[in-house]
């Protein structure tokens, strides 16, 4: 989901690192287990957490965002991503009866050479929330994540995220409290295949065309180049990329990018999770990612293939496209996917802290 003045800039200026880590964050205390009445039992997360952890995210799910289900691939990258130690970056409560309840969780983005930023993915269940744990898993969460940021002592600016549903202000109150300030709202646009969907023709020597595999490293480096100026993003390594390229959610066939000889320079990845229709009412494909290298933009490349994936989506029997976008993006995304059909829906909010 993800320029302002805390991002960098290519101005060609290089400005003076900051003091290392260690030197800002000063004492960082080991991360202190959270006391609650309402958890008998707090540990780190294993495989064989899996199914637990899956049935209690799915149940905040329901409550949280009901028209959409975190995909079961997304949890268990908790297990096998080289930049995600469970044992160390993982906290799991559980009640008297043995049932988890909460879940505490960090995530080290693995591009840490211009920034260093950490996400925050805890969880509590909805029967129990309102009680003081939610309070006490964000505890453990922020200092284990400034742990973690001492303990890669970079000299490099810092950030800890965390993401609230609009209408989460219980979670909102609880990270501005802890020093946490808005920066960002991001808005889910959905948008209608029945409706008639332009043509928009490649400009220049441009060609579009679906996404095969064979393209899969093209389009991350044009990935990373369009992103570079967008607030909060970093350079997506191979590691990562193929947790996404090469998952099971990813549709080629719909997918499209712009190409110039053996260079990708737009694109518009699509995926398909076919366990959210119920919940949606629709069929539906997810534009994950939509983007167009820097030295390309103003081509209209960006509509070129975005109609180009509606109109596959469209031929494939699907009901609605739906996309998610930083109300303030520097390339006035919201405006085109507005000018394209979409319409807003839900919103979600960017918490920062920075150091």
């Amino acid at each position: 989901m993800t320029v302002d003045a805390h991002e960098p800039r290519d101005t060609g200026d290089a400005a003076p690192a900051p003091p290392r880590l260690s030197e800002r964050l000063g004492d960082v205390r080991e991360p202190a287990v959270p006391r609650h009445p309402e958890v008998s039992t707090w540990r780190a997360a294993a495989r064989d957490d899996l199914e637990a952890i899956v049935e209690l995210t799915r149940a905040c799910d329901r409550v949280d965002h009901p028209s959409w289900f975190t995909p079961r691939d997304e949890i268990e990258e908790v297990f096998d991503a080289s930049w995600i130690d469970p044992a160390w970056d993982t906290l799991l409560g559980f009640d008297g009866d043995g049932r988890l309840v909460a879940i505490g969780g960090i995530i080290v983005h693995p591009s840490r050479d211009v920034h260093a930023h950490v996400y925050l993915t805890g969880r509590v269940h909805p029967e129990v929330r309102g009680r003081g744990l939610g309070r006490e898993v964000l505890r453990w969460e922020e200092e284990r994540a400034l742990q973690a940021l001492a303990e890669l002592d970079l000299a490099v600016p810092a950030a800890v995220f965390a993401y609230a549903e609009e209408g989460d202000v219980a979670l909102q109150h609880l990270a501005e409290r802890r020093g946490f300030a808005p920066e960002r709202w991001f808005t889910t646009m959905v948008r209608d295949l029945a409706v008639e969907i332009p043509t928009v023709e490649a400009s220049g020597d441009a060609v579009i065309c679906a996404y095969e595999p064979a393209l899969k490293e093209a389009t991350r480096v044009a990935r990373n180049d369009a992103f570079r100026d967008h607030w909060g993003s970093l350079e997506t390594p191979p590691e990562r990329w193929d947790h996404f390229a090469e998952g099971p959610f990813l549709r080629p066939d719909l997918s499209r990018v712009a190409t110039e000889g053996d260079r990708v320079v737009a694109l518009a990845l699509g995926s398909v999770n076919e366990e959210d229709w119920a919940a949606q009412g629709y069929t539906s494909v997810y534009i994950d990612l939509i983007g167009v290298t820097r030295d390309r933009r103003g081509r209209r490349l960006a509509p070129a293939v975005i109609t180009a994936l509606l109109q596959a989506a469209r031929d494939a029997g699907l009901d609605k496209a739906v996309l998610d976008v930083d109300t303030e993006s520097p390339t006035g995304a919201n405006s085109l996917y507005g000018a394209l059909g979409f319409a807003p829906t839900e919103r979600v909010v960017a918490l920062v802290r920075r150091y």
